[in-house]
């Protein structure tokens, strides 16, 4: 079995799964967003429900509304304050308290390699970077807060060899925009959605946790059931006697991938998928920057940007944000000097959390603004205006972009990446 079929089997109660059957997994972490626990609470109230299943398993994390801007999101956080405490729930965590949810249960050792859980939001795939097993239940969340449980369907699997390495100025998440573009316009002619994609090859075993999350995060918006890496803690460690696929288990179909072939890329307004060489995209002005988010909010990502603006500043025309992961990310990069190299340079700082990536909460675009980040998408209005655009690129092309005041190939800045 691939690892994907061993934790789903376990989790059920199973000796084997198979691709296509119908499982009711029991995860041992659930986790609801500060968003839609409000609304799952009212749901099960109105069909008589009083308490859920489990409520020491359950983990509810205060990230997309961090910084609450209006009547309604204040009057929310009370709210989930209060059903938290009446539920019982066994890990609760409000402003400032941990950071973002799908990053935070990993570094807080709540999500461990090995796991099985269901969560509400899609990019709950990041727990794959560390080969934990993750299904987004979304809607049909307040039946696994009500039962325990919820049927799902045995995905097949696709597996990605890696081989070469990246070359300077290129970085996973051009790896994942590129992915996602070839995926969803039939250029390898392979299925993707709803199946695992599972990464493998000379270059995976030994890939930092940061690079694998922005792998697991890009592709889940073009529709994978899940992302799954080699199990490894949170720390780069390798874990004692890992789940792991085995050598003989069924794919679907395979793909080879060279990293030298790969050029930093963009995504252009749109969606993850809309990738291009960034040439196409160079010179476009920008009014703002964001670094952070769930795929790009790791202490990694944010080193890698302050070695680039060591003695240089962020362009007068740019706003710069800044966004770690979580709380104790923010702390390290305060006790390390890294944050004073961000301020020098020009660039501002907002709450651990979601960031502008939530609907532009807290440093939002007004209409024609254009924005360059690491956010998790960039479908219209996902931070502010409509008539906004928003493209999305690696954390060296972000911040050199800053610096320069347009969209710039990280290539050609002189500065080694």
């Amino acid at each position: 079995m691939t690892i994907s079929e061993k934790l789903l089997a376990q989790a059920s109660g199973r000796d084997r799964v198979k691709p296509g059957e119908i499982v009711s997994p029991i995860p041992e972490l659930v986790i609801v967003h500060d968003g839609y626990l409000e609304t799952a609470y009212e749901q099960l109230k109105e069909i008589g429900y009083r308490s859920i299943a489990n409520p020491e398993r359950v983990m509810v994390v205060t990230d997309h509304n961090v910084i609450q801007v209006t009547p309604r999101a204040v009057e929310r956080s009370r709210a989930n304050r209060r059903i938290a405490a009446e539920w019982k729930v066994g890990h609760f965590f409000d402003v400032g308290r941990g950071g973002h949810g799908h990053i935070f249960p990993m570094e807080a050792g709540f999500v461990r390699p090995g796991m099985f859980l269901f969560s509400y939001d899609m990019h709950c795939t990041n727990f794959g970077a560390i080969g934990a097993f993750a299904l987004r239940a979304g809607p049909d969340i307040p039946v696994v807060l009500a039962t325990g449980t919820l049927w799902t369907i045995v995905p097949e699997t696709l597996r990605i060899e890696l081989v070469g390495r990246y070359r300077p100025g290129v970085h996973a998440r051009d790896l994942g925009f590129r992915l996602s573009s070839d995926l969803t316009s039939g250029r390898h002619g392979v299925e993707f959605d709803h199946r695992v994609v599972e990464f493998g090859g000379e270059q995976v075993e030994a890939m930092p946790v940061a690079e694998r999350i922005a792998l697991c995060n890009t592709l889940t918006e073009i529709g994978v059931n899940n992302v799954m890496f080699p199990p490894m803690s949170i720390d780069g460690k390798r874990v004692a006697r890992p789940v792991a696929s085995d050598p003989d288990a069924h794919y679907e179909s395979r793909l080879t991938l060279d990293l030298e072939q790969l050029v930093p890329q963009v995504a252009l307004p749109g969606g993850p998928d809309r990738a291009a060489d960034i040439g196409d995209a160079a010179g476009t002005p920008v009014d703002q920057a964001f670094l952070g988010s769930c795929g790009s909010g790791m202490y990694e990502d944010f080193k890698l940007a302050a070695k680039l603006l060591r003695g240089r500043k962020i362009a007068p025309n740019v706003r710069f944000f800044v966004v770690p992961g979580t709380v104790s990310i923010a702390k390290r990069l305060a006790d390390e000097g890294i944050a004073q190299q961000f301020l020098d340079a020009g660039a501002m700082f907002l709450p651990a959390g979601c960031g502008p990536c939530t609907g532009g909460i807290g440093a939002p675009l007004g209409p024609g603004e254009v924005s360059i980040s690491t956010a998790a998408t960039n479908g219209v209005g996902r931070m502010g205006s409509k008539e906004a655009r928003c493209y999305l690129a690696s954390p060296i092309t972000v911040t050199e972009s800053a610096i320069a005041g347009h969209i710039v190939d990280p290539r050609t800045t002189g500065k080694p990446h």
